[in-house]
This record gives structure tokens, sequence and C-alpha cells, in this order.
């Protein structure tokens, strides 16, 4: 081959589900191959796939391990004209990147620390809590806003009965932004499908008036059903600004459980809270604890001493049963069946009708294709595909 080094890039596997996992490496780091030979396998929840070498090379560089979760796009490896070819260095922050001079409980990614570094950012400005990625330091140098005191109480919702109670009739229709600001006001992010969703619960629940819609897809003055558009990113500040305090993420991340955790750390640099929300025909039941920023829809379970992390979406019709432990951005789809004492990772996708057995635990950023049975613990960053059994049977 020529004296170039070409990168080899993870490919879009399915244009609903940009991540995959790499299951297995054919080729160890300085090996040659020829075109067409077998790099590694991907596997995404709807397919598995075999990588191919287009040229001839020695491959270098290798970005990922067997069992990683890679990107569309991402850089997998080089093909090198020999196999003593060294990689660019990734940049190093100014600084160096010491995680010791960050503000303490401070989870930041090292593209973002590079990120606030450049723009000399104050880092005692980023939220603390959620890992802060590139898109919420731009979002924080863009607007100037500060985000909400790590150190203030949490926003309740307005009821101080159970979770998801209402003390007002089901169904009333969602005002438009309000003129003056009220302790129960509340934006929405995104006003794609789930975001709708979330303006039809909180007009049943009947505790919080809906000041608007912030969506970057939409014009502003457009109206929802109700509630109008407010415009894009650039109106979280002066929504901020004008008093409402409270916003509920309507970025579902089916494809991408990561678009979702960007718009509650963009919300989060912009001062706002995150209020419970349970759609009164949910059950939950007296002992369960709902996290901040968690969404419990329409006929959805959570059973006795459940527990539903940090902006968790337990769908409609979902079970979460009892005992069980959803950690942090766990979303569970439609008709999802949790049994009793089972915990799942961070940022993990169950989707609809899955069933998972008592006991089960299931790692961080796991996909589970739908109608899958999970039988036995699921890995950190494996894919189950749909309709599938986990584990799989041998051979």
């Amino acid at each position: 081959m020529s004296g170039v080094a070409v990168a080899v890039l993870v490919p879009m596997l399915n244009p609903n589900e940009p991540e995959a996992v790499l299951v297995e490496r054919r080729v160890a780091d300085g090996e040659a191959v020829a075109a067409g030979d077998v790099l590694c396998v991907l596997e995404t929840s709807k397919s598995t796939e075999e990588l191919e070498a287009e040229g001839a090379g020695h491959v270098v560089g290798w970005s990922a391990e067997p069992g990683d979760m890679v990107t569309a796009g991402d850089v997998l490896c080089y093909l090198a004209p020999s196999p003593d070819w060294s990689p660019p260095a990734p940049e190093v922050p100014p600084g160096g990147g010491d995680v010791d001079a960050l503000p303490e409980g401070l989870r930041i990614s090292q593209p973002a620390l590079a990120l606030a570094r450049r723009h000399g950012l104050d880092l005692r400005r980023l939220p603390v809590g959620p890992l802060v990625t590139a898109a919420v330091v731009e979002s924080v140098v863009s607007s100037g806003a500060a985000p909400a005191d790590p150190a203030a109480p949490a926003v309740a919702p307005p009821s101080s009965s159970a979770p998801g109670a209402t003390t007002a009739t089901p169904g009333a229709a969602a005002p438009t932004a309000p003129t003056t600001a009220d302790p129960a006001d509340i934006v929405v992010y995104g006003g794609g499908g789930h975001g709708r969703t979330l303006i039809d619960l909180l007009a049943a629940l009947g505790t919080y008036r809906v000041a608007g819609v912030v969506d970057r897809g939409l014009a502003a003055g457009e109206s929802l059903s109700g509630p109008k558009v407010l415009g894009g990113d650039e109106a979280l500040a002066t929504v901020r600004a004008s008093g409402v305090a409270l916003a509920t993420n309507g970025v579902g991340g089916i494809a991408r459980v990561a678009d979702r955790v960007d718009a509650f750390q963009r919300l989060a640099a912009a001062g706002f809270a995150f209020p419970a929300l349970c759609h009164p025909s949910a059950v939950v039941e007296p002992t369960a604890r709902i996290g901040d920023g968690a969404q419990v829809l329409a006929f959805a379970y959570v059973g006795s001493a459940a527990v539903v992390g940090f902006g968790c979406l337990v769908n409609t019709g979902a079970v979460v049963s009892h005992d069980s432990v959803l950690a942090d951005y766990v979303s569970v789809s439609p008709g999802a069946l949790l049994a009793g004492d089972v915990r799942v990772g961070a940022m993990t996708l169950v989707g609809m009708g899955v069933t998972v057995n008592l006991g089960v635990s299931i790692g961080e950023r796991v996909r589970i294709g739908n109608g899958a049975v999970v039988k036995a613990d699921v890995p950190d960053g494996r894919i189950v595909p749909a309709g599938s059994v986990w584990p799989p049977r041998p051979g």
C-alpha cells in the first residue's frame, strides 16, 4: 500500500442505532491484512456484521477492546504501511488534564475538559452529578448561564402526596406560555412524540403549568396542542431568567441514549431542576423511590421498595417489580416486565415487551432488543438481539 495510513471507521450498521458492540477482533495490532480480510465483528440489537479491510496494510492503533461500545464514525483502527507506524497522539488538554484539579463530584469527559479549558471556563460552573460532555460545555459557554447550585435542595413536585398524585381534574387543557412566572411553571424540552406525551401527562396531573416548549427543530411560536414553542437552545437562558425553574426532558433517546443525557445536561447547565413525573394512572407503591427527572408513564407499575434513578423513563405499561433498582438514565420501554430484585445499570435500554427474570443484574449501556427474554446477568455494553434468549445457547 502507499505510505499513507488509512483510518478504519465504525460503519453505520443500523440507521436508527448508531452504537454497536465490538464483539471480536480477528487480527492483532501490527498484523498484516489484505483487502477483504475480516478485521472484527460488530453487533447491534438487529444484526451481527463482519467488518472487512478495504485495502492491504498493517492493522495498528485499535481504539476499542472486545465488549466495548463503539459509535458510527469513530476511528476503530488504522491500515498503516508498516507495523511500527504510530497513530496521531490524542490531544492533551491544557494544564495536563489532572483530574485531581476538578471540583469535587464533577464527572467530565476528556474532550469536554479540553474544551472547557480552551475557553477558560470555570469548572465550578458545570453541573455536578451526570457526566458532563462537550455538548453541555458548549451550552454553558454560549449561554453564559450558571447551573443550579448543587448544594440546593432538589425541587419536588407541587403535590405533597405520593409520587404522581394529582389534586386537579385529569385532562385539563395545558395553558400557553405565562406572562408571570409561577413556582409550578415548567418547560418541556423537545416537541417530538415523547415531548407531546409529557405535555398530556402534565395536563393530566394538573399540578404544573406548561410555560412552553424548547425545540431546536421547530419554529418559535408554533403551537403544540396549547403550549407554544419558545425557540431552540438559545431560549433556555431567557426562559430561566424569566423565573421558570423547572424542566422536563422530552428527548426519548431510544435510538441514542446519549441524546437524552445531553438534553438533561443542557438543562442543568441553564439552571433548571427536574421534578419526577408520574402519570395518574400509573401505580407507584408507597415504599418505592422515584428520582429527580424520572418519568413514569400511563399504566406503568413500580413495585414495593423499588428505586428508579435520576432521569429514568418507565414507559407505558412497563412493570418494575419489587426491590428492583434502575440506575440513572435507564429506559424501560412499553410493555417490558422486570421481575423482582432486578438491577439495571446506567444508560441501559430495555426494549418493548422484554422479560427479565427474578434477581438478574444488567450492566451499564446495555441494549436489550424488543421481545428478548433475559434469564441471566448481562455484562456492561452488551447488545441482546431482539427476540433472543439471553444467555445465548452454546454453538
